[in-house]
């Protein structure tokens, strides 16, 4: 399995909204810059360890919990359908 930006960044996205947070607020808590986000969420960024972990924290979730997701997401998209 390879590592995925723009899936990692989806997952993000994805759990963020359904918080019914905006960026600024993830962000804000997480304490990164907002564009810094979007670029993450849009694939164009990836992240390091320690900003999954900030943004897991800020989504009040484990980083293991975020990067199983991630991991689920990678494994469902290499499956023929």
């Amino acid at each position: 399995m390879l590592y995925n930006s723009r899936i990692t960044g989806q997952v993000i996205g994805l759990l963020r909204t359904n918080r019914g947070m905006s960026q600024e607020a993830l962000s804000g808590l997480a304490g990164i810059a907002r564009s810094h986000l979007a670029m993450i969420e849009n694939g164009s960024k990836s992240a390091n360890v320690e900003t999954l972990w900030r943004i897991a924290q800020a989504l009040d979730m484990p980083l293991s919990s975020l990067i199983r997701m991630v991991e689920e997401k990678i494994a469902g998209t290499g499956k023929k359908q």
